[in-house]
């Protein structure tokens, strides 16, 4: 699995795209899904292989349009989904790691993403109701079916990790990797890089506050970063100070603020592949660009002297339903 995730084809780059806005994105606002097809085709000529999504986004629509997207070119695609979590009547989210449950939503994700296996599929939560053991048993046997290729696991402890690999091989971890969320570097990367485990970054933009094209005056309650701590008033304004500072360094190689922010990602390990999520073109090419920007030895230095975040996010999906 390593060698898919990790390729070595000159074509492609070591940038994947998080699919969960093609659907939807920080609101409400319905994606056209023609152009998210469209933007989907793009990132293939891009040289983007890894297309990250959920059969919590939607719910479900997400890996529909996916499958849709890919279906004419499944030889090109890397497809990674996941499992564990389900959306409750009230619309909150709960973890649901039992066996039964993990088959079904797998059978029911190859239909979405009209495939005949899944390159990655990941547990999207540790369900604290369900012995880890038993969940991951399931996921191996779906292996072992033909149905997956690899699997995956996001925002486990480095003692998990180690529990379940031992009990079957694990092709890749998923946690949030920014200038503003560096919580796993000293523990879980570092056991990545000991077992040779590629390292899914998500929110490698900080839910776009990276970008410095987000303004806390116009987040409205029906945007989900809202109830990101980190995007609350005070927080926003101290947390500008490290926009300001990735946009210094920004100006020395005439990137964008993402664009560096994406390259510090790249460089924290060659086994982290960054996994920004957008649904429109411009920022698409704007981001895989940032595959072929090399941070200096003075830039790594500035950015290490950033202030450390105000306003810490808390990815508890079961309870936050976020």
């Amino acid at each position: 699995m390593r060698n898919i995730l990790m390729d070595d084809d000159s074509q492609s780059i070591r940038v994947g795209l998080g699919c969960t806005s093609l659907s939807r994105g920080y609101s409400p606002v319905q994606q056209d899904e023609d152009d998210s097809v469209r933007v989907v085709h793009r990132a293939l000529d891009l040289g983007i292989r890894i297309f990250d999504t959920a059969d919590i986004y939607g719910p479900y629509s997400n890996e529909r349009l996916l499958g849709r997207a890919l279906k004419s070119h499944r030889d090109r695609a890397v497809i990674a989904t996941k499992c564990g979590l389900v959306t409750n009547p009230d619309g909150t989210l709960s973890r649901d790691g039992r066996p039964q449950h993990i088959r079904a939503a797998c059978d029911a994700s190859l239909r979405r993403l009209a495939t005949d296996t899944i390159d990655l599929y990941q547990l999207h939560r540790v369900d604290p109701d369900v012995p880890l053991e038993e969940t991951w048993g399931a996921l191996a046997d779906l292996v072992r079916a033909g149905k997956a290729r690899g699997l995956g696991i996001s925002h486990a402890t480095v003692d998990e990790l180690e529990r379940i690999n031992g009990q079957f091989p694990i092709s890749a971890v998923q946690y949030e990797l920014s200038v503003l969320a560096r919580h796993s570097l000293d523990d879980v990367l570092k056991w990545c890089e000991t077992t040779g485990t590629p390292f899914l970054a998500f929110s490698p933009l900080g839910r776009g506050l990276l970008t410095g094209q987000v303004d806390h005056a116009v987040l409205d309650e029906k945007d989900a970063r809202s109830r990101d701590p980190r995007f609350h008033e005070h927080a926003f304004a101290a947390n500008r100070a490290i926009v300001d500072g990735l946009t210094r360094v920004a100006r020395r190689h005439g990137a964008t603020t993402a664009q560096v922010s994406i390259a510090w990602v790249l460089a924290q390990s060659e086994l982290v592949i960054p996994i920004p999520a957008t649904k429109r073109r411009r920022w698409l090419e704007q981001n895989a660009a940032a595959a072929s920007l090399e941070l200096t030895d003075e830039d790594l230095r500035d950015l290490a002297r950033l202030p450390a975040v105000v306003g810490r996010m808390h990815w508890d999906y079961a309870r936050s339903g976020s």
